[in-house]
């Protein structure tokens, strides 16, 4: 790459690097919901993959923290 090109990628990452800052400071932004929402995917898809070792029956909770946890590790 020369000079030039290398500095236009620099300014380019960061001006893309101050919008995702920005966005995720910004009070309008909803950061916290959509960090709880990835985690309740997350725990959703680990209890499915789960559920055929352990023998529960796991339904799929789209609130967030996910409580059903019905036959899993001993839980009634």
């Amino acid at each position: 790459m020369t000079t030039f090109t290398e500095m236009i990628v620099t300014i380019a990452t960061a001006i893309v690097g101050l919008a995702i800052v920005s966005v995720l400071v910004s009070r309008k932004a909803q950061t916290p919901a959509v960090i709880q929402a990835s985690g309740s995917a997350f725990s959703n898809a680990l209890a499915v993959a789960e559920s055929p070792v352990t023998g529960a029956s796991y339904n799929i909770n789209l609130s967030y923290p996910g409580t059903d946890f019905t036959g899993s590790f001993g839980m009634a």
